[in-house]
């Protein structure tokens, strides 16, 4: 491994359980030696992520870059889409971690559109639930957990924060054909 590399975390929603997972990462990894960064969505959140934000920004080599990131799969995707490409672009990163449905989307899209320029971005995916929280016998559900099935292909590693999520994957989108870890969300107390 690089003694010294750049990463990336991209995430729609800085809100709950993926914000502190992402916050805990980050930590650990800038503890570590590494330039950190963070993209993710800037309509969502208030005044305690703000401060949240805030307490980071100065250990983040990479920067905080917020923008706008819809919920749902809409026309506003390809606005978004491109933004988030060319901030990622101009960060070259080493590794790409992607959390949650969207930001897992973004981060295997946007690093195998980096690979293609001759980057050697690391594509890494952490469910969080997202599209796990489906239902697997209605059409949203098997329409999900298709395109989960189909960008596994532009991912190099799942990692699963719990053994639900791990299991829950299995069952829902089937077993990966890529490397994948289970690696317990909660660096810390």
């Amino acid at each position: 491994m690089a003694a010294h590399l750049r990463i990336v975390h991209c995430f729609r929603s800085p809100v709950g359980g993926i914000f502190r997972h992402v916050r805990d990462l980050t930590e650990a990894q800038v503890a570590a030696g590494h330039s950190v960064g963070i993209v993710c969505d800037s309509t969502t959140g208030g005044d305690y992520e703000e401060r949240l934000f805030g307490a980071m920004k100065e250990r983040l080599a990479l920067g905080i870059h917020r923008t706008p990131m819809q919920r749902h799969i809409g026309p506003g995707d390809i606005a978004a889409a491109w933004r988030t490409y060319q901030i990622i672009k101009e960060l070259r990163p080493d590794v790409l971690h992607g959390h949650g449905a969207k930001g897992g989307a973004y981060a295997r899209l946007f690093g195998s559109l980096l690979r293609v320029s001759r980057s050697r971005v690391a594509r890494l995916y952490s469910p969080h639930g997202g599209s796990l929280h489906y239902d697997e016998t209605t059409a949203t559900g098997k329409l999900f957990f298709a395109l989960e099935r189909f960008m596994a292909r532009f991912s190099d590693c799942l990692l699963f924060v719990s053994d639900y999520e791990r299991t829950t994957y299995r069952r829902k989108v089937g077993e990966p054909p890529i490397p994948n870890r289970l690696v317990y969300n909660g660096l810390r107390a």
